[in-house]
């Protein structure tokens, strides 16, 4: 088989020998050139998580005790709230900077005091089903400086027209 791949080499044309010399030359450096910077990129990625891992242990953590409520049915008009209710078990102190709500029918309240490790905390959290109607879902995003930096707590209702 051997013998038949260069026979049939020799016979092709001298421009068509020259193209398929360049292109296995370019195919065999691309491969190598690619799996050389793909050692390099891996060793970087791995220093790069071995230092959040690290950086990461010493963050604060946000632990609720529910990430989601359902109000169940309720009469369109009405206002409902719930509190989430959560603890920081991580290693510092714990910043929550803003709670932001998914529409201007959600209304979150919460202290930005700093939460010591072992310490708890809550945000409360008002719907007004007015102009809604049917099954609705609201969410409000948590950040605060742990990782991840959001947490999302969502509210479930049933809104029924009276």
């Amino acid at each position: 088989m051997r013998k038949t791949i260069i026979k049939n080499f020799h016979e092709l044309s001298e421009n068509r020998k020259l193209f398929y010399l360049v292109f296995c030359f370019v195919l065999w450096n691309c491969e190598n050139n690619s799996i050389s910077k793909f050692k390099i990129i891996d060793k970087k990625q791995d220093k790069t998580n071995e230092i959040k891992g690290k950086q990461r242990a010493d963050l604060p953590e946000i632990l609720f005790e529910n990430l989601s409520y359902d109000f169940g049915e309720i009469i369109q008009g009405e206002q409902v709230s719930y509190t989430f209710h959560f603890e920081n078990v991580g290693l510092s102190e714990l910043i929550i900077y803003s709670v932001e709500a998914s529409c201007g029918c959600t209304t979150p309240i919460f202290s930005s005091e700093p939460i010591k490790q072992g310490g708890k905390g809550k945000i409360t959290v008002t719907f007004d089903s007015k102009n809604k109607s049917g099954k609705t879902s609201n969410y409000v995003v948590v950040s605060a400086n742990t990782y991840p930096a959001n947490v999302v707590l969502t509210l479930y209702a049933d809104v029924i027209i009276p």
